[in-house]
């Protein structure tokens, strides 16, 4: 064997070995600019903690559910909450910031979302510290703290609390709570939101391995109304190491009538639950949703980027309560924490097929504000229930009036009872559809019979509408609100059958008169005036997939062939998903690899690799994205597909062919395992 042959040979094996060693679970960031810098979230459904460039530092810390009127559009936004996951740290009494710090690291562990920062302050301390909100607990996050001496130093330590601007009539208090057993300090804050609407709290307080009596004298200090902070000082000598971990909780009247208390109570229930325990309860939940995974052998890419975008969805909701999804999660104030479509058709689907659980709860959160849907359609002249483009906490219209897609994106109301549907065709809840389905799908059914008009062809047509390709406004007999009226009409009808209820027969005779336009070579026609511009999104191509209103092959490639090439480079990431899933089902393996690949990795912004909306764009977290990348996985290359049979498999979709396999763990209810073998 030559020289150069055994060389490359060693190149080959060390590259292998690197890449065997790469823990899929992990994403680092160890080039960070603060001037290029996009944080990533731990959230656990109810708060979300996005990070920031300067140590010990977030960014944003954004509570769910809680909404004021302020900012964008003269319409109500989702609040950030106290910053309370923020810290001091000074050494030899230099506090330390950006400028002294070497050997900057943040990792994002995702199997336990445990976001984790360390680096060197000079020859003195090494320091490490972990920020994790914690899952079981919906209000509580933990810091964990270790800072290793080099040389003999003090340290001094801060928990820092402070109230965004948005905040008013800020107020803070300490306390100390003194048993036998345990000595518990609080930090807490209280201040009104904007309108003075919801008031909000925060506590704070320390947890010590120390024996009571024997942990640090604590100092609390009231700098402004805006911040204070609790300290304690500790001489350290070369080679020791010391803990120690912060506890806290934020809380709104959105959720309770007492936040001051409420945050306290669960601050000390925290504090007296010990850092042991928080800790393994906070990993058992969140085993508890990996065994819902997407596994990939042969891409090691593609792995971390389907780890990434589950983390995400599954940190940005949780079971049993009644919020929804935004398009950015809880990564900050994108959208206004408002709830479009981006849910229903986006997001929602990856999560129903892994977590059904959680699926309901973005469901209850439609239930819960059908009223305000039913008024809304009141007030434009219509039935049943007419559901915002952009929803807020109450389920009102929350869209600025400068955008039109307010009152004419109709087909938002489709889109969620579409929802309904899967949600019971996956579970088979007989008593859900009694008494949320059902009630859901006959008022959006009655929404769409009297919303379609009786032209003089005889057939019905939906007139006036911002189609989903949002670049057109205001036309006629768009394809996808035509299509999605079809498919839910005819779901209502499914839904009353079931319940050996009789259906108003109106259903069937809109559904069946509804048109779907099409020119003379056979291809769907996005609305009634279309003619070849440029679109901004996925519209037509979305009568294949997720709706089943164009199901041949040949009509599906042509819609393909023409609206794929009409689609605009800066359109949203999930615009390629869908495409990407279609290619797909066709066999068109390569094609449908390239567009996998479009669809999330040109939108990854540094360091982390958080997606933005568009390529280039600057407002991560994309939440919508990640379902549509996703769904790529599970219906694309997975050939999920959920019908009357509940969730099934098109079996003859091939893998891209650089995988080895593609394997689903936890699917549906049953959470059966779906695997396919590359060339089986």
């Amino acid at each position: 064997m030559t020289k150069k042959i055994l060389f490359c040979l060693l190149i080959l094996i060390a590259q292998s070995s690197q890449l065997f060693a790469q823990d899929p679970w992990i994403v680092k960031a160890d080039k960070i600019n603060p001037n290029n810098y996009y944080g990533v979230t731990v959230a656990n459904g109810m708060i979300g903690i996005v990070s920031s460039p300067e140590p010990l530092k977030v960014k944003d810390v954004v509570l769910n559910g809680a909404f004021d009127t302020y900012g964008r559009g003269r319409v109500s936004n989702i609040l950030k909450t106290f910053e309370f996951a923020n810290m001091d740290l000074e050494v030899d009494t230099r506090r330390l910031g950006r400028a002294d710090i070497s050997n900057y690291e943040q990792s994002l562990d995702m199997k336990n979302a445990i976001l984790t920062t360390t680096f060197d302050y000079q020859d003195k301390v090494s320091v490490k510290y972990s920020v994790m909100a914690l899952r079981h607990l919906p209000f509580t996050m933990m810091i964990d703290v270790e800072v290793k001496a080099k040389k003999d130093c003090e340290i001094t330590p801060h928990s820092v609390m402070s109230a965004p601007d948005m905040l008013r009539d800020v107020k803070n208090a300490y306390a100390l709570i003194d048993r036998p057993h345990a000595l518990i300090p609080l930090m807490t804050s209280v201040a009104k939101s904007p309108t003075g609407k919801h008031t909000l709290a925060a506590s704070n307080s320390f947890i010590f391995s120390e024996e009571r009596g024997k942990e640090p004298q604590l100092i609390h200090e009231e700098w402004d109304y805006g911040m204070h902070r609790l300290k304690f000082t500790k001489k350290m000598i070369a080679g020791e190491t010391y803990a120690f971990s912060i506890v806290g909780s934020t809380i709104s009247t959105e959720q309770t009538p007492d936040p001051q208390n409420e945050a306290e109570r669960l601050t000390i229930y925290a504090a007296l639950e010990k850092h042991d325990r928080l800790l393994n309860r906070h990993k058992e939940a969140w085993a508890k949703l990996w065994t819902s995974d997407i596994k990939i052998e042969g891409d090691a890419e593609a792995q971390r980027a389907a780890h990434f975008a589950m983390y995400h969805l599954y940190s940005f909701c949780r079971e049993g309560q009644a919020y929804s999804l935004s398009p950015m999660g809880l990564s900050g104030l994108g959208y206004n924490g408002h709830v479009f479509w981006d849910t229903e058709i986006w997001m929602y689907p990856a999560i129903l097929v892994l977590h059904p659980e959680m699926a309901k709860s973005l469901l209850e959160y439609r239930f819960e504000r059908m009223e305000s849907a039913r008024a809304n359609a009141k007030s434009h002249g219509y039935k049943g229930v007419m559901f915002p483009w952009e929803s807020d906490d109450k389920g009102q219209e929350a869209t600025p009036v400068w955008a039109l897609t307010g009152p004419f994106q109709h087909h938002i109301t489709g889109d969620v009872g579409w929802a309904f549907w899967k949600y019971y065709e996956v579970t088979k809840d007989k008593e859900w559809l009694r008494t949320r389905g059902y009630p859901m799908l006959k008022e959006v059914a009655d929404f769409w019979i009297s919303r379609a008009e009786k032209g003089t062809d005889g057939k019905y047509h939906i007139i006036n509408v911002v189609c989903a390709d949002e670049w057109a406004e205001n036309v006629d007999d768009n394809a996808y609100t035509n299509g999605m009226a079809k498919e839910v009409l005819d779901y209502a009808m499914d839904a009353a059958d079931e319940l050996k209820i009789i259906p108003n027969p109106k259903w069937e005779e809109v559904m069946n008169g509804l048109v779907i336009l099409r020119n003379a070579d056979g291809v769907t026609k996005e609305h009634a005036t279309y003619n070849g511009e440029t679109i901004k999104q996925a519209d037509v191509n979305l009568l294949s997939y997720p709706m089943h209103q164009v199901v041949e092959k040949e009509l599906i490639k042509k819609d393909l062939d023409y609206y794929e090439a009409r689609m605009s480079p800066d359109g949203p990431a999930m615009s390629q998903a869908v495409l990407c899933i279609l290619h797909a089902r066709l066999n068109n393996t390569d094609k449908a690899f390239e567009l996998f690949t479009k669809s999330y990795k040109p939108n990854e912004v540094p360091p982390f690799g958080v997606i933005s909306e568009t390529a280039g764009g600057t407002n991560p977290y994309f939440a919508t994205g990640a379902g549509g990348f996703l769904q790529t996985l599970l219906n694309g290359f997975g050939g999920l597909d959920i019908g009357e049979e509940g969730i099934t498999q098109i079996k003859d979709i091939k893998l891209p062919k650089t995988w080895k396999s593609l394997t689903i763990t936890g699917v549906g209810v049953d959470k059966k395992t779906i695997s396919i073998v590359n060339g089986k």
